[in-house]
């Protein structure tokens, strides 16, 4: 009976383990800054969701992303609460995850 259990736990962990991440999400960052308004005028990253066709501005920092323009990245990136933030930090940041692509092009399709 207890060898049961034990292998039952053991499958649904396992398959609980397989399932997608909900904190990780793929995003297309285009190979142009775009100029944009924070706190101060400032440069920001275009980039699409995954799924959307729409290029939006990108305020917050990847974590470990060195962008380099004139590529058009994919990446995967995971989103971690910040404890604690600054009154004008966000309360999420994201992380590399892994460089899916990156293509020396000119993005298609940007706001101007």
């Amino acid at each position: 009976m207890h060898k049961s259990i034990l292998a039952l736990l053991g499958i649904i962990l396992f398959l609980g383990s397989c399932t997608n991440n909900k904190n990780v999400e793929r995003l297309t960052v285009a190979s142009d800054y775009g100029a944009c308004v924070g706190v101060v005028p400032q440069k920001c990253l275009w980039i699409k969701a995954e799924g959307s066709d729409q290029w939006e501005f990108w305020y917050s920092d990847i974590e470990g992303f060195n962008y380099e323009p004139g590529y058009e990245y994919v990446l995967e990136v995971k989103r971690e609460s910040v404890a604690l933030p600054a009154a004008d930090q966000s309360s999420i940041k994201y992380v590399l995850e892994k460089v899916i692509s990156k293509t020396r092009k000119q993005s298609e399709g940007l706001p101007m």
